[in-house]
């Protein structure tokens, strides 16, 4: 293998330029040409793709966001569309491709691979940390700290008014930005998309902390099946009208996606991104280079697609016992 080239796509997550350097890097080290593909499938059909070398990485690692930049493509998702990319693609000689993103980018790097054969290795690049064959995703960790500063801000005003405060991080599909948060935030009480929500006994369990609690921060994941922060506020409230509280909501929205990356993103996304590159060499293909009990492992882009990657019950007992 002479060439390959790496691009990012679907949602940005910090830690994606770490694994970009790492990636065109790990090429150069071993004597591979490798080449960006700017805006992900959309780049690949547009022929967006330009030679990369040691100092395009260059002052990235401590980044967010991708240098490559990311955008969906609807073109992509149509068989006209792959057979565009294969042959831009074909043109640069390209032999092989890394793949930086979740599961929507593994959707069609699998079906690409399925229909031309161009091996193809992915690398775990997504905040929600719902990804199968890993441990932890790039950008999760970065994502739970930075919601989790604000969680603290929010705590110090809550305890000044008394009040009860509805906190909604990202995690439309997944609940792991929300219970991580949910424990090292304090939290009173955590919902998320993988668990039924009783308000009801959110509202009982509000009305005995009110006898040694003056205030109290629930985190709602966005995807929750009772609805975002917003509405389940209101529905709290309805039914704890006459309990004299002040409650409020606070959306945390797209900062969970930007900002340097932790040190443990960094060091992720760079094994992941070295991983890839190395796996390609040795004849991995239509796989992910992730992490796995601090080992790196190479599971089917089909099991990282089609299995679930379920919560540590342990973490939601977790927050319920140490709310009291």
């Amino acid at each position: 293998m002479k060439k390959i080239a790496v691009f990012t796509s679907g949602g940005d997550a910090p830690g994606m330029n770490a694994c970009i350097r790492a990636v065109v890097r790990t090429a150069i080290f071993h004597n591979i040409e490798i080449y960006g593909i700017s805006y992900g499938y959309d780049g690949m059909i547009n022929g967006n793709i330009k030679r990369m070398h040691s100092y395009s990485v260059s002052n990235i690692i401590q980044r967010g966001g991708t240098i490559l930049k990311s955008a969906r493509s609807e073109d992509f998702r149509t068989p006209e569309g792959r057979k565009k990319a294969f042959a831009k693609l074909t043109e640069q000689g390209i032999e092989g491709i890394v793949a930086i993103g979740g599961d929507g980018t593994f959707t069609g790097a699998k079906t690409f691979f399925e229909e031309f054969g161009m091996p193809i290795i992915g690398c775990p690049g997504t905040i929600d940390n719902d990804i199968y064959g890993t441990d932890y995703t790039i950008g999760f960790d970065t994502a739970v700290n930075t919601a989790l500063e604000a969680i603290d801000k929010i705590r110090d005003t809550a305890a000044a008014h008394d009040r009860i405060f509805f906190v909604e991080v990202m995690g439309r599909d997944s609940g792991y930005i929300a219970v991580e948060c949910g424990i090292g935030g304090g939290a009173e009480f955590v919902m998320v998309p993988e668990t039924k929500t009783d308000l009801n006994k959110v509202v009982k369990s509000l009305k005995n902390l009110r006898k040694s609690k003056s205030s109290s921060i629930i985190v709602v994941a966005e995807g929750d099946e009772e609805g975002g922060g917003e509405e389940i506020m209101h529905k709290v409230e309805e039914k704890l009208k006459d309990a004299d509280k002040d409650f409020k909501v606070t959306t945390l929205g797209h900062i969970q996606r930007g900002g340097n990356p932790t040190a443990r993103d960094r060091v992720l996304a760079s094994r992941c991104g070295m991983a890839a590159v190395e796996g390609l060499l040795k004849g991995e293909q239509n796989c992910m280079a992730g992490v796995v009990n601090g080992e790196v492992v190479y599971t089917p882009f089909a099991d990282c697609i089609g299995k679930s990657k379920a919560l540590n019950e342990d973490h939601l007992r977790l927050i319920e016992i140490l709310s009291i």
